[in-house]
Formats: C-alpha cells, sequence, structure tokens
C-alpha cells in the first residue's frame, strides 16, 4: 500500500443547523483590459487574465456553462477585494464547443496569444487529456474541476475533483453494505468511464464479486434512446440478487436515461443508481419524483449544513439573479481552486508558474463543507466523500460522509502497473509517476 494513501486530514463536517439571514450582495465592476502586447509573464499590463475554458454549446453545455458563470463570480468577488498583486484580474472566456481537439486549440490561444496566468476549465477527461500536451509544452496552468480516473499526475496541472479513491470506491463500498451484489458498470464512452470502470471492476473482484455478476455497458456522448439497454438492465437485475447501477454517464445523456428508468418501472428500491455526474445542476433539468432514492456520490451537495455553504449560495443566487438556480460539486471545486491558486500567488509574490506550482503545495483554504482541503504533493486536494439521495426538490439528501477528508489518489491501488507508482512534485523528487518498489521515475513525468 502508498503511504501517500492512508493520510488523512480530519475535518469536522458537523455544522450549525439552519440557515443564516441572507447577506448583503457584494458587486464589483470588472476594469476592461488595455489592448497591450508583451511577452510571457512579463508583469506591465494592468490586469491579469484568467483564461476560462468551458463549453458553452454542444453535449457537455449543461454541465459546463455553470462553471464558466462560478469562474467569472468568483473574480469578480476577488476585485472587489482589491485584485490580486495591486492588479485587477480579467476572465478570458472562450468556447471549446465540446469539441475535444477544439480544446487544445482553445488552451494554446489562451497561454500565447492572451497570455493568461491560469486556466480553469474542461469537464471531460478526454477534453483534459487534449490539453495537457499543451500546458506541459508552455507551461501553463490548468486547474481542472470534476471527478477523473486517476492515472495521471502532471506538473502543470492541479486536480481538484475527485481521484477515484474519493468518490468511485466509497461509493461501492456504501451500496456492498447495503447487500448489493450484482453490478451493472453504465458509462458513457470516453477514457473516465472505461478506466474508473476498469478500476471498480478490479476492485469488485478483489471483495469476491464473481465476473457473471459484472454488467458493462457504454454509450456515445449525446445518446438518447436508452429502451433496449434500460430493458438489459432491469433483465440483469431480476435474479433475485440485489443489484445496483454504477453510473459515468455524462452530460445531457443523462436526461433520457433516468426518464426510461421511470417509464420502466425501475425505482431505488428495485435497482438503485449511483451516478458520478449528476448534481443538482443535471436534476434541475428533469422531473425528479420518480428518481427519489437513487443516489449520487460526491464531494459536496447544495444541502450541505454550513455556515460558509449559506454564504456561497447567498453570494451565488445574488449574482446570477435567479433564485431558483442550484450549486454543484464541481463549482466548489472551482471556488477551492481559485482560492488556493489566489492564495498561492500572494505566498510566491508573482503569477510566474513556475512560482506558484512550488508555492502552492501544501495551500489550505476551506471547503464549502465547512472544513480545509489542502493542496497535496501530488497535485490532488483533500476532500470529504458524501453520497446523497435524490429528493422530489431535485436536492440531495446527504446518506452518509466520511468523519474528514481523503487524501486524491493518483494512481490506483488497484490495477497492476499503477499501485507501486506515486507522485510528488516537490523537489528533489519532482516525478508524477515514481515507482516506489524500482525506486525511478518512469516514462513520461504524469
Amino acid at each position: 500500500m502508498k503511504t501517500i494513501n492512508t493520510e488523512y486530514t480530519k475535518v469536522n463536517l458537523t455544522s450549525t443547523r439552519g440557515r443564516p439571514a441572507r447577506l448583503l450582495r457584494i458587486k464589483a465592476t470588472l476594469l476592461g483590459a488595455l489592448a497591450l502586447s508583451f511577452a510571457p509573464f512579463t508583469f506591465a499590463a494592468d490586469t491579469i487574465k484568467v483564461g476560462v475554458l468551458h463549453s458553452l454549446s454542444g453535449t457537455m453545455a449543461i454541465s459546463e456553462t455553470t462553471l464558466k458563470d462560478t469562474m467569472l463570480m468568483l473574480i469578480e468577488q476577488q476585485n472587489a477585494k482589491g485584485g490580486l498583486l495591486g492588479k485587477k484580474l480579467e476572465a478570458v472566456v472562450v468556447d471549446p464547443a465540446s469539441n475535444w481537439p477544439l480544446f487544445a486549440e482553445k488552451a494554446r490561444g489562451l497561454l500565447e496569444q492572451d497570455k493568461v496566468a491560469a486556466v480553469f476549465g474542461c469537464w471531460t477527461s478526454v477534453s483534459r487529456k487534449s490539453v495537457l500536451p499543451v500546458f506541459e509544452e508552455l507551461n501553463g496552468l490548468l486547474f481542472y474541476p470534476v471527478q477523473y480516473e486517476g492515472e495521471e499526475s502532471s506538473r502543470n496541472v492541479f486536480y481538484t475533483g475527485a481521484a477515484p479513491n474519493q468518490q468511485a470506491v466509497p461509493a461501492v463500498d456504501y451500496l456492498m453494505k447495503q447487500g448489493v451484489t450484482r453490478w451493472v458498470l453504465a458509462g458513457t464512452d470516453y477514457v473516465y468511464p472505461r478506466t474508473t470502470n476498469k478500476i471498480l471492476e478490479a476492485y469488485l473482484k478483489s471483495n469476491g464479486v464473481k465476473p457473471a455478476d459484472i454488467m458493462i455497458s457504454y454509450t456515445p456522448f449525446g445518446h438518447s434512446d436508452w429502451q433496449s439497454i434500460v430493458s438489459d438492465i432491469k433483465s440483469f437485475g431480476s435474479s433475485g440478487k440485489k443489484t445496483a447501477v454504477v453510473s459515468t454517464i455524462n452530460g445531457d445523456a443523462n436526461v433520457p436515461f433516468y426518464k426510461e428508468l421511470a417509464n420502466q418501472g425501475i425505482s431505488a428500491e428495485d435497482i438503485p443508481v449511483v451516478a458520478f455526474s449528476v448534481g443538482e445542476e443535471e436534476l434541475s433539468g428533469i422531473d425528479t419524483s420518480p428518481l427519489v432514492g437513487h443516489l449520487a456520490a460526491w464531494n459536496y451537495f447544495m444541502s450541505v449544513e454550513a455556515d460558509v455553504n449559506d454564504e456561497f449560495i447567498d453570494s451565488w443566487l445574488a449574482y446570477i439573479k435567479d433564485e431558483d438556480r442550484v450549486t454543484n460539486d464541481p463549482m466548489e471545486a472551482h471556488y477551492i481552486g481559485f482560492n488556493m491558486w489566489v492564495e498561492a500567488v500572494k505566498k510566491a509574490g508573482t503569477i510566474d508558474p513556475s512560482a506558484v506550482q512550488e508555492a502552492i503545495i501544501g495551500v489550505s483554504v476551506p471547503n464549502l463543507s465547512g472544513g480545509l482541503s489542502t493542496m497535496m504533493p501530488n497535485h490532488h486536494i483533500t476532500k470529504p466523500v458524501l453520497i446523497g439521495e435524490i429528493q422530489d426538490d431535485g436536492q440531495f439528501q446527504i446518506v452518509w460522509q466520511t468523519s474528514g477528508t481523503v487524501v486524491g489518489d493518483e494512481w490506483s491501488d488497484y490495477l497492476e502497473g499503477s499501485k507501486d507508482l506515486i507522485a510528488d512534485w516537490r523537489a528533489p523528487l519532482s516525478c508524477g509517476n515514481y515507482n516506489v518498489k524500482t525506486g525511478k521515475c518512469s516514462g513520461q513525468n504524469y
């Protein structure tokens, strides 16, 4: 067992019950940027530019547009505090349109043409994989806010979403304790679901689950005809063994999937679904009444009772000017990541990426559960794990949570070739895949 995986930061998730009075809105006006030409990381500009790389069109817009708005709010709030290093922050928003190669093109433009100090963006792992070589080539900084499959640690990426040991594995453990012995691993056909399910399949088998009790299914992005697949799930779950669906379905394909579950009369009592990519934002677009009792595993829910969460919700609703809007887990990841970047820049006294990379390790900032999250040497953060049950109002009732925060594990303990690897970006190691058995940093450093 890798020692880095056993570290825990104890955080008390219990908070004062009840909502405080709504806070007064603090508004600030973003200053426009002067059209100046300058070399990378020379600091003569009147603003510090921050890149926002999220799909505002295409199949992932249902999830990513809110993250763009979150970043604009956070930047506005920081400017209201006086900016950073004596300068105002300026958001540079681009739309990669759910087109994975376009993510790389847009990332290059942000770094080379716009000269941004950091980029907050991507949702799918395929988009992150697309931009990774660009950030490493140009020594840019990417803060990635969504749960992912692990098997990666880059000097230039900070993973503020969950690794599998902070979401997928605890969710399976929870269902096992509820008596589930038969498993449907259903996902969208790309790297995150396939790698996560590879880890989960190995984990299930290590816990005595037979291959015949594991059904794996993949569908393309935007898949809409779920009738035959849901029928197969229903049939698979009719063996008399307690069956659950572990869902890594992404984007707008979730809406027809859940509708078809309801159409075929599959309830949470019959075959519970635990989702890793369905949160409050996705549920806001569908009738949730037939889905009551189904589950999601995240590191944050809007229903978390903590003063800091109340303040965040108040700020969000005031900023977005819509009382019906919700918050969700990737929004919290951007909240944590942005504040970590701000503190690291202050600590370093510069936006130079190499200096920020060094300064950010060990930085702790509040999460929205009432505790602290810390950037670890593997560029993953500490996070609590929560499992929520869907309610008829589209919110989640938290049914289980860790007593503290869990360190994100970049390399899986359950895959050959990975279980002996760790990442540590501090000198002198400065390696993303150090083999603890051979004592070598092998291959590329991620």
